[in-house]
């Protein structure tokens, strides 16, 4: 079973991305596009299927170096993104050297996908390492919420788990780019783009938001492999 899941797993995304109808709302990226301006999708990690089904080709995405990061990094290949294999906020396990790939993916004019609150949570809070990409490389943060109108939820996980179902209608909400501020610190940067990506999802999403945000979600701490990334 080892063995087939793998397979399982591309197929089941690939009859997603062929049934699914994304409708985009609030779409920013044909002016970023049009000014020859990178960005950055922020996206819930719960939310991490329907992104992956949604995934522009050739942005790049942070993977974890877990077997479960490996299926995802397969199927991120499959619909044509490109994985950067690491896990945020921790050297031991590459998140350094993973940043770095990230900064010069989305400094040769790529843009980058990050579920902000993964590999492990806590659910909601923004992991520190998207706002030190987007200082380091000018590009503006995007914040999306991604609604399925068909979807599984995974109540016993820790981020609550949407699986989109094929043929549903998949909203593709984004609020307003985020850019950084001369001076702002890493972690200030960090907690405007939570703020804005928790409001996205109370507005889209009132019901799973209502639930998933209780309790409260924590302040965000330093991430000290984070800044030593060059």
């Amino acid at each position: 079973m080892k063995r087939v899941m793998p397979y399982l797993v591309l197929a089941f995304i690939k009859l997603l991305r062929v049934t699914c109808r994304v409708r985009p709302v609030d779409d920013p990226r044909d002016e970023l596009r049009a000014a020859g301006q990178p960005y950055i999708y922020a996206g819930l990690h719960a939310q991490q299927i329907a992104m992956v089904t949604y995934a522009e080709n050739g942005a790049g995405s942070l993977v974890s170096r877990s077997k479960d990061g490996d299926l995802i990094a397969k199927a991120l290949e499959s619909v044509g993104a490109v994985p950067i294999r690491g896990s945020s906020g921790s050297a031991r396990k590459g998140g350094v050297t993973a940043l770095r790939g990230l900064v010069n993916h989305v400094a040769g004019g790529l843009p980058a996908c990050l579920a902000v609150d993964g590999p492990k949570g806590p659910r909601g809070v923004v992991n520190p390492g998207i706002a030190l990409l987007s200082q380091k490389t000018g590009a503006p943060v995007l914040p999306i919420s991604l609604y399925a109108h068909w979807r599984k939820i995974f109540p016993k996980t820790w981020d609550r788990t949407q699986l989109p179902m094929p043929f549903s209608r998949i909203d593709g909400t984004f609020a307003k780019p985020i850019y950084p501020r001369q001076d702002e610190s890493v972690q200030d940067y960090a907690l405007r783009i939570q703020a804005a990506l928790l409001e996205l999802e109370r507005r889209c999403d009132p019901v799973e938001a209502a639930i998933a945000q209780q309790p409260a979600t924590e302040p965000i701490k330093s991430d000290t492999a984070a800044n030593r990334a060059a």
